[in-house]
């Protein structure tokens, strides 16, 4: 976990609770503005609803921090494992809900593109392992601030596809680089810079950012109606649609 207090002389800006639990690493971070209080990150094979709720408690206990001093809460919406994004965004919710604070959903994708900076017009490529040999990804372009813009749509695809679409030098980060990093040296060579293994996982911190971003901006979201962003349907989605084609047939 780590802890920093903001300056005090200036506007700490809105304390936000994060969620991030859209891979096996989950993370909970408090931010005050674009500083992030603490951050609490558990890589492990238990499911995230075992243990989401005492990483909540851990951080804003360490920071001194109530359920009314909050002014909103952020959560990564995905793509990413579908059990994962379920928990996350239910206990969001929840928490919302019952004490009365303003929820945001954040791009998974997009808060992992954060993770990088670089040079206007640098090229960054977040990848999430999808399994079934596929990827979550989508491609980001710095601006003049060298922060990452969407500069396509989030997309599922086979990894070798993938590298058709890459012109440029690009920084790749996230899990599905470690899974087929092989593959993109292979194809990409000196287009493909792979980030440090350690910055792979999706962070709470940024998804704490974008979102404290986005409740300044007043795009706050509905609890009722918010849904994980999935990019491929369900495996119940599938078995149904592959039912119904049966039965027109």
């Amino acid at each position: 976990m780590t802890v920093k207090r903001p300056d005090q002389g200036r506007d700490p800006g809105p304390k936000v609770l994060a969620i991030e639990t859209a891979t096996q690493c989950g993370s909970v971070a408090l931010l005050a503005g674009d500083v992030c209080l603490a951050e609490n990150t558990i890589n492990s094979t238990t499911t995230h609803s075992r243990r989401i709720t005492s990483q909540i408690e851990y951080v804003m206990r360490e920071c001194g921090v109530e359920w009314v001093d909050l002014d909103c809460i952020a959560v990564s919406l995905g793509p990413g494992s579908f059990t994962g994004l379920r928990i996350g965004l239910s206990t969001a919710k929840g928490f919302s809900m019952a004490c009365e604070i303003p929820l945001v959903g954040v791009p998974t994708l997009d808060a992992l593109a954060l993770q990088m900076t670089g040079q206007p017009g640098t090229m960054i490529c977040p990848v999430i392992d999808a399994r079934k040999n596929e990827i979550y990804c989508a491609l980001y372009k710095c601006d003049s601030d060298g922060r990452p813009a969407l500069a396509g749509e989030y997309l599922v695809i086979h990894p070798g596809d993938l590298t058709g679409m890459i012109e440029s030098p690009t920084l790749f980060i996230g899990n599905g680089t470690e899974v087929y990093g092989e593959l993109f040296r292979r194809e990409l060579g000196g287009k493909y810079l792979p980030a440090p293994v350690a910055s792979f996982m999706p962070r709470a911190a940024t998804v704490g950012m974008i979102g404290s971003g986005y409740f300044q901006d007043d795009k706050i979201g509905d609890p009722a109606t918010m849904v994980p962003i999935y990019v491929r349907p369900s495996e119940a989605e599938v078995s149904l649609s592959e039912k119904q084609t049966r039965i027109k047939t």
